[in-house]
């Protein structure tokens, strides 16, 4: 009885076995994808994020040869390795934002304007111009690290929300009026730059135009700014190049020579402000 069941039953296993393994191996067909280039649309507009007292002067940051650590979770986009071309690509922006301006003669100190936002204020207009899509239509992938808007603030004016410096920045993101002016008619946008909100909101969306600009022209359109794609070379990384733009402006970064760096020292201050600012914890 035992030699009859197994010669009966073992044939028909096996042959499930092999009906069930032609099953998984044809598998259920799948639809094709199709890929829709992004057209560079003029009209870009910023999309809206979902929805102490404050410190009188940045603390000087020393020693800063070594690259700071990362975060534990960075966040990240595609990027183009390894590091930029030798050459940039042609522009794909046909007007810049005018150079960063002399510090006014005789001027030795900034000055103050209005009352001043509390270090709360500060915190939610910081972080919620950071959470906002600059380039919806034509590069909805950009975004602006939170942790290098908060860290581009405290270099620039110790979340000090109506200081004006001798150069003529303005407010938390010391943004120059004719750089306002420029980001307001790239982008169809009215933004104040003597309300902390939008002061905040101009620095982020200039830090996005900054992003597109450079990674259009040295990294083959890959917008992603983590610490990890960058050696200890500081122009390898779109993240430093965009820090040095903010700074001294895309004309001296973006050269036909080359990807450049020209102030090293602040790059490596606000880069690790990102890591390390006690703003981060407020």
């Amino acid at each position: 009885m035992a030699e009859w069941l197994r010669r009966t039953l073992v044939p028909g296993v096996v042959a499930l076995a092999l009906a069930a393994a032609v099953g998984c191996a044809n598998g259920e067909p799948t639809g094709g994808t199709t890929t829709v280039a992004a057209e560079v649309d003029p009209s870009d507009t910023a999309q809206p994020a979902p929805a102490g007292e404050p410190t009188t002067q940045p603390p000087a940051v020393a020693g800063l040869g070594a690259r700071p650590t990362p975060s534990a979770k960075p966040s990240r986009t595609p990027s183009r390795k390894p590091g930029p071309r030798k050459v940039p690509k042609p522009p794909t922006e046909t007007r810049l934002p005018p150079p960063p301006p002399k510090p006014e003669t005789g001027c030795t100190k900034p000055r103050y304007q209005g009352d001043q936002a509390s270090r709360a204020q500060v915190k939610q207009a910081l972080t919620e111009a950071a959470g906002r899509t600059y380039w919806p239509n034509s590069a909805p992938s950009i975004r602006v690290p939170v942790n290098l808007v908060k860290a581009t603030a405290w270099q620039e004016s110790g979340w000090q929300s109506n200081i004006v410096a001798c150069d003529g920045g303005v407010g938390l993101m010391q943004v120059m009026p004719d750089t306002a002016a420029f980001v307001n008619q790239r982008f169809d946008q009215s933004y104040d730059i003597d309300d902390h909100r939008d002061n905040a909101t101009l620095g982020a969306n200039y830090l996005a135009w900054l992003i597109k600009y450079i990674g259009d022209a040295f990294f083959d359109g890959a917008y992603g700014v983590s610490a990890d794609d960058c050696t200890g070379e500081l122009n390898s990384c779109l993240l430093n190049a965009v820090i040095s733009a903010y700074n001294f402006g895309p004309g001296a970064v973006v050269t036909d020579d080359g990807l450049k760096i020209p102030n090293p020292q602040y790059v490596r201050n606000v880069r690790a402000l990102m890591t390390e600012c006690e703003c981060l914890a407020f």
